[in-house]
């Protein structure tokens, strides 16, 4: 496999347009009132960051939204710019390398998502709610925000709208009270998440807890899809556990699933969340493999975040290989049947994609998706389970809240299975590096590594 530099691009070759990396956001603390009837949105963001270079000017992403004031570190800023995307801030005096500062912002509108090579994301109008789905640059459409996957940072969110609706977003529920003719509804994500897994979900639910987890699991439903929902998350605690077998503790405190009035194209995975369409509940378990795909997401992808984008299949081959272990796990096609018959599949499509770099339109085409779950299993039958699931603790402990390189993810590997980082390397870089389908391994040929205790 080929070398992966440590250093993320400046910028992002993929999404050229986003982020600065002259400073780092710390926290968000975002306040907004939110009308559905009228996508009405007025809000208040607070940005606690750090300089990591001189800065005369402070640039934010934000799209379509207006700007009524900004203060940096409680004084009006002495110049304050607002393009089509980008917000420009000039503070009253230069902030040093190295300083802690904070940005407010006092900004309004009617949010809405934003066009993108990937299609429409970012904040968007249900029938009667709103959802969130902002990857990989739709967070700037309902906040200002330093939108870099590799930017992680906490949250916490005070959102009043009508009452009648829930509201959901990441980290846990602190409170909910009335506030004039609405409610207040207040969450903190305390575990730094990336901009583009900041969310809010608003509809009108029903709310269940599913018994049985390693954590709290919340199901938020429309009330007809109540049985339906039921039957289809209730094997989510099982889910869980067997995720937490493989691939280590579940990484935040709790974790919700939001089922939309309205269908949905694909679901999506937030920070500690999920989202589905009711065009994914049928009440007989239809949807498993996309419900257990999304839950894996919050070890890789949520809680183990990828630099720069190229590197997706850090994210989506990781959630698709989970798919293939909860299908054995359940009795149903082992992974070395699923690796066969996807080998087969994309024998069939145009072999020329390569993995490690798909370009920017391709990086979600599902040939990236395939060919990293193959490229896991061509690993966990050369290395054997012992060393392969041991390897998959080491990356979310060692990673855990924070970003990983592709680089970083064969040295795990290659630790867990007593080798040479050059043939882990070896294994994986026909699958990753190269567009061509190679022949899956047979059997292991690296050496055993002790056992471990802790695994299962």
């Amino acid at each position: 496999m080929k070398s992966s530099s440590a250093a993320v691009p400046m910028p992002d070759p993929y999404t050229p347009h986003s982020g600065d990396h002259r400073w780092r956001a710390d926290h968000y603390e975002l306040r907004f009132d939110y009308r559905v009837a009228t996508n009405r949105f007025d809000g208040t963001a607070t940005i606690t960051a750090t300089a990591l270079d001189p800065l005369d000017k402070v640039v934010l992403d934000l799209h379509g939204m207006s700007v009524d004031r900004v203060d940096v570190d409680g004084v009006r800023a002495k110049k304050v710019s607002s393009g089509i995307h980008k917000l420009t801030v000039t503070p009253a005096t230069p902030i040093a390398a190295g300083d802690v500062f904070t940005v407010h912002v006092r900004y309004r509108g009617a949010p809405h998502p934003v066009r993108s090579p990937w299609g429409q994301i970012g904040w968007e109008e249900l029938t009667d709610g709103v959802i969130v789905a902002a990857q990989p640059t739709g967070a700037p459409t309902w906040f200002p925000c330093n939108d870099r996957p590799d930017d992680k940072a906490t949250y916490r969110f005070e959102i009043t709208c009508e009452t009648g609706y829930d509201v959901v977003a990441n980290g846990q529920l602190l409170g909910r009270e009335r506030a004039g003719r609405g409610t207040r509804w207040t969450f903190a994500a305390t575990e730094p998440l990336a901009t583009y897994l900041a969310t809010v979900q608003i509809g009108r639910y029903r709310t269940a807890s599913l018994r049985g987890a390693p954590v709290p699991v919340t199901l938020h439903h429309p009330a007809d899809l109540r049985t339906a929902a039921g039957t289809d998350f209730a094997r989510v605690p099982e889910m869980l556990t067997l995720f937490a077998d493989r691939f280590g503790p579940y990484p935040f405190p709790e974790y919700g699933v939001v089922v939309t009035d309205d269908e949905l194209e694909i679901p999506l995975e937030a920070h500690g969340l999920a989202v589905f369409g009711r065009n994914h509940v049928d009440g007989e378990h239809g949807t498993d493999r996309l419900i257990a795909h999304e839950l894996a997401h919050q070890w890789f992808g949520n809680s183990v975040t990828l630099g720069r984008w190229q590197d997706i299949w850090l994210h989506e081959g990781f959630a698709c290989y989970a798919e293939w272990l909860w299908s054995e796990h359940r009795g149903g096609d082992t992974a070395d049947v699923l690796a066969a018959a996807h080998r087969v599949g994309l024998l069939g499509q145009p072999q020329d994609l390569v993995v490690a770099s798909p370009g920017a339109a391709d990086m979600f085409d599902d040939r990236v998706y395939k060919r990293g779950a193959l490229a896991l299993h061509a690993l966990r039958t050369t290395v054997g389970d012992e060393a392969f699931f041991s390897g998959l603790w080491t990356i979310t402990e060692r990673h855990r809240h924070g970003t990983v390189t592709p680089d970083d993810v064969a040295a795990a590997f290659a630790e867990a299975a007593g080798c040479d980082v050059g043939r882990v390397a070896a294994v994986l870089a026909p699958w990753i590096d190269e567009p061509g389908v190679p022949a899956l391994p047979e059997r292991s040929d690296l050496p055993e590594r002790p056992e471990r205790s802790d695994l299962p």
